[in-house]
């Protein structure tokens, strides 16, 4: 909790001004029930007008005064818990972009969306809850007590012996109903996932007239949470037909006691009439202490999640790494690595070593599942090796800040990921400073400048969410010329060109030599077309590097490369079937 509440250290102000409000609010209110009495007693029993005009004209005016405090602790309470959230989100956003790829593999992608939206909210609500409620409540209730004991000691035994009975109660429901909260955001996690899976895929949906199916198994998702709503509020409705019985069994005995006071003469109609006034702020602060206390239990839940991401530890960090040092030349060693996604599960890639000097162009090549993409995933850092150690520019990856090594390396990824904008503002992603003719260049490079200028609007065409306006290829061609435009050290080009014909191909990777020569290339490719002439050429295998060397030498030296390439070139028995 003291994590969460430093969100909101900016709006200190707020934060103690809201329960100064409420207090004040709760003593004038506390305050209008005696001059009540004071009126019935006093002003009505000796038929005084002018008594009861003075009277009743204070306790209109406390009444505006109350709904004054009562409006700026609304307001307060407002701004400090909405302050609080934004700051919490903001925090918890921070983390996650700080995150390795193992860090984020833990969570799935939609739990942290509903930790980021449901549970904020839920904590969001939880503070408002404890400087507004639970600050009005305990106050409501000492000082209502002290005024009705002042009146009739014996009469307020009756609500000292109500107060136990309801904390006992609450405390069980509490105990009881926390896991089944947990157990239901859980479901919520699986319900927006179901959600996220199916609109980022809705059109191999529709090309699969899947939409039954997945209706079907939203609703289903959306079941679940509904069962699990209603087996954690099982628990907590329970709170409010226990508080309702409490405080109707409370005003009748006070009702039938204090009638027969009245009668016997120890008790005047504006005492009880002031004292039953007072029982119901009690009653009623108490009612409010048990909401609070439902919301609290729901948040608290929400909260130890929202723990989780901040507990979470980062594995790779760069606290060790020189804060001058920079990436020299795009030259890349693999020194006996070997890497696991888990540890104590079975190597992905072992005992991997190979040299690639700066500017040349090397290729990687292998079946699926044989490591290519985790192989050049290790070089900037996204994941670290278990064993062994690369080196980028003649040093150890891991002496290099983090931002400075990725900094020098462009990645285009099997996925292509553009972003809601402009095509332009896409393309100055990796240099926020390109200048149009950078951005030309690139884009003429990438073999995307064409189809750009074909658009009405060129380069200040609104690609949509995702870039749902342009083709694969055409993502293809933007997110290879995006990485150009970073003018990297290294530009690792992961299966990039496998929507654009052989000629677009064959463009772009003519485009690449001139138009950063000194640039280390890697191409992870499928089309020996691709790769043939490539500086090296490394052929993956089961996380290990079966053969390298040049187009020529592998042909004579490696039966896997030879495999493919007349399977590509001749046609094999696959293809001819």
């Amino acid at each position: 909790m003291k994590r969460i509440f430093s969100c909101a250290k900016e709006y200190t102000l707020q934060t103690v001004l809201t329960p100064i409000s409420v207090i004040f609010e709760v003593i004038l209110e506390i305050y209008i029930p005696f001059l009540m009495a004071k009126i019935i007693d006093i002003g009505i029993a000796n038929k005084d007008i002018s008594y009861i005009s003075k009277i009743g004209l204070l306790m209109i005016l406390m009444s505006l005064l109350a709904l004054f405090f009562g409006a700026m602790s609304a307001k307060f309470g407002a701004t400090a818990s909405a302050g609080l959230a934004k700051n919490l989100r903001y925090l918890l956003f921070e983390k996650i972009q700080n995150f390795s790829f193992s860090n984020i593999d833990k969570f799935s992608t939609a739990s942290l969306i509903t930790r980021l939206t449901t549970d904020v909210t839920n904590t969001q609500n939880a503070f408002m809850v404890i400087i507004r409620m639970l600050a009005r409540s305990p106050v409501m209730l000492i000082g209502a007590t002290i005024m009705a004991v002042r009146i009739n000691g014996e009469l307020a035994t009756i609500f000292l012996v109500a107060i136990p009975v309801l904390a006992i109660a609450l405390g069980i429901i509490a105990v009881k109903a926390f896991p089944r909260f947990q157990a239901m955001l859980k479901k919520y996690d699986k319900m927006n996932s179901s959600i996220q899976e199916n609109l980022i895929a809705i059109r191999v949906v529709k090309a699969f007239v899947r939409g039954e199916y997945e209706e079907s198994k939203f609703k289903a998702s959306a079941d679940d949470v509904r069962k699990m709503q209603i087996r954690a509020e099982k628990l907590i409705i329970l709170n409010g037909p226990i508080m309702q019985f409490v405080m109707y069994v409370c005003m009748i005995s006070i009702s039938w006691f204090g009638g027969n006071m009245i009668i016997k003469g120890t008790m005047t109609a504006g005492q009880l009439m002031s004292f039953i006034s007072y029982v119901s702020q009690i009653l009623m602060s108490l009612m409010i202490i048990s909401m609070a206390f439902v919301m609290l239990v729901m948040s608290k839940a929400s909260i130890s999640r929202i723990n989780e991401v901040f507990d979470e530890e980062i594995d790779i960090t760069d606290d060790k790494a020189e804060k001058n040092k920079t990436v020299k030349d795009g030259s890349i060693e693999f020194k006996d690595v070997s890497f696991s996604y888990k540890k104590d599960s079975n190597k992905v890639l072992e005992d991997v070593s190979f040299k690639i000097n700066s500017g040349e162009t090397v290729a990687v090549i292998g079946g699926t599942g044989s490591a290519k993409t985790t192989l050049v995933q290790l070089i900037p850092r996204l994941y670290d090796v278990s064993d062994g150690a690369v080196c980028v520019g003649g040093e150890n990856v891991k002496d290099y800040k983090i931002n400075v090594l990725r900094d020098a390396v462009s990645m285009v990824l099997q996925k292509n990921v553009l972003f809601s904008g402009t095509i332009k503002e896409n393309l100055k992603w990796g240099n926020d400073n390109a200048a149009d003719e950078m951005i030309i260049s690139a884009c003429k490079s990438a073999q995307a400048h064409d189809f750009i200028m074909s658009f009405p609007d060129g380069y200040e065409t609104d690609l949509g969410q995702g870039g749902v306006n342009a083709s694969g290829g055409q993502k293809q061609r933007l997110c290879i010329a995006r990485a150009l435009v970073k003018n990297p050290k290294i530009l690792i080009l992961d299966d990039s060109t496998s929507a654009v014909d052989t000629k677009t191909d064959a463009l772009i990777r003519a485009g690449l030599k001139t138009y950063i020569p000194e640039t280390t290339k890697i191409i992870i490719a499928q089309r020996i077309s691709s790769v043939m002439d490539s500086d090296l050429i490394i052929v993956m295998d089961n996380g290990k590097i079966s053969a390298s060397g040049t187009h020529d030498e592998l042909l004579k030296k490696s039966e896997i490369y030879k495999e493919v390439y007349n399977e590509q070139t001749t046609g094999g028995d696959g293809d001819e079937e």
